[in-house]
């Protein structure tokens, strides 16, 4: 079983703690601690690909899986053959087995509740794309079978519309999308799971009009004001103030988890680019929604000023966030944020619209000798548009 550690949630560093794997980190969620992997001795790299495992997935159990299935041997092995065996064989059923009856997913669109919902939806994806395809390129993990185990699984999508689907009849285009599906699960139940498809670049494959569709799909939500998104304020400045410092740092070493929110919270809620060139490597590869691709830490801050630009009282927060990895070998990260900010600024959503908008998103990163090397980070960009465009 791979050697693990934990951080604590709220706090901004942690006390490295040395001596035997036993010896933890503690991150508190719901009271519970949740366990880092100190290394990818459990890892989608370490079996070679996923068609290597789904044709020998091994028989041994490779870590303590209570309540999972027998066939499972680790979790990297639960997240690859269920999401195989929903999708590519079809066995949408299957779904009854491994998802929790109040399941909650959140995507695109909201909040999707209970087993049924995730069912329906799915057949519904399927039938528009009966080839489907999904391709793991990497999973983040974390956690144990007592609290539950976190992952985030980024995956490829390839396949042709050939049925209908929420945007109208077949287009027989092919798509290639790629998603990031962050879930925990407990004695073989997800019953969690923040999902993002790049919808955006999706419809543009298919042939659409991005922001004729965001139109539409936007003015169709018909929202009441209890429920208006553009209420209130972005709160980043506490009255005149200026944004709040984060503590010292508390711990000698790399602290992934610190690293990761200072960097944040200066690039973004400061506004101080300059720490790109900190945290980030001169060789960085960025993968973002609607296919954005680019490469070295200038073009990633002209990114982040097109943003600031046009939201210009944008505010982002961490909601979570988990790792798996070591200083010698490099980490993986996941983290989960949320943004909010008023249209205010020129960009590529047009003319200011003074709409404010709430934006998710799920960032993964890869990092060595201390610096971020490869991001990839989707967020939910066409149901952004949606709050821009709607009458």
């Amino acid at each position: 079983m791979a050697d693990e550690t934990q951080s604590h949630k709220d706090g901004h560093s942690h006390e490295l703690q040395a001596g035997t794997q036993a010896e933890q980190q503690a991150l508190r969620i719901g009271g519970l601690s949740r366990t880092m992997p100190r290394d990818f001795t459990i890892s989608l790299n370490t079996k070679g690909g996923t068609d290597q495992q789904l044709l020998n997935p091994g028989t041994q159990r490779r870590q303590s899986m209570r309540g999972f299935e027998e066939q499972y041997v680790d979790i990297i092995d639960y997240i690859v053959r269920i999401t195989h065996r929903i999708w590519e064989e079809k066995d949408i059923g299957y779904i009854y087995d491994t998802y929790r009856h109040n399941s909650r997913v959140t995507d695109d669109y909201g909040l999707q509740y209970g087993r049924d919902k995730i069912v329906a939806d799915t057949i519904h994806t399927v039938n528009a794309f009966p080839d489907i395809r999904l391709y793991a390129d990497e999973i983040v993990w974390a956690g144990d079978d007592q609290v539950g185990f976190f992952t985030s699984h980024r995956t490829m999508i390839i396949g042709h519309n050939t049925g209908y689907s929420r945007y109208g009849p077949p287009t027989g285009k092919k798509i290639v999308v790629w998603c990031i599906a962050n879930c925990t699960a407990l004695e073989n139940e997800i019953f969690e799971e923040w999902v993002l498809y790049n919808n955006s670049s999706m419809l543009a494959q298919l042939g659409f009009d991005l922001r004729a569709n965001a139109r539409e799909m936007g003015n169709q939500a018909k929202l009441d004001g209890l429920q208006d998104p553009r209420f209130g304020e972005a709160e980043r400045l506490p009255g005149q103030g200026k944004p709040p410092h984060l503590p010292s740092k508390r711990s000698d070493g790399f602290d992934v988890e610190d690293f990761i929110r200072r960097a944040y919270h200066y690039i973004w809620n400061w506004r101080m680019l300059g720490k790109v060139d900190d945290a980030y490597a001169s060789q960085l590869r960025f993968h973002g929604p609607t296919n954005r691709t680019y490469y070295g830490r200038g073009a990633y801050k002209s990114f982040i000023l097109s943003m600031l630009a046009m939201f210009s009282d944008g505010m982002l927060e961490i909601d979570d966030m988990y790792w798996m990895g070591n200083e010698r070998e490099g980490f993986l990260t996941s983290v989960r944020w949320h943004f909010v900010g008023t249209h205010r600024g020129m960009g590529v959503y047009g003319v200011p619209t003074g709409r404010q908008i709430s934006m998710w998103g799920i960032t993964q990163h890869r990092i060595l000798s201390g610096a971020i090397t490869e991001e990839w980070m989707l967020f939910n960009e066409f149901e952004v548009m949606q709050q821009i465009y709607r009458d």
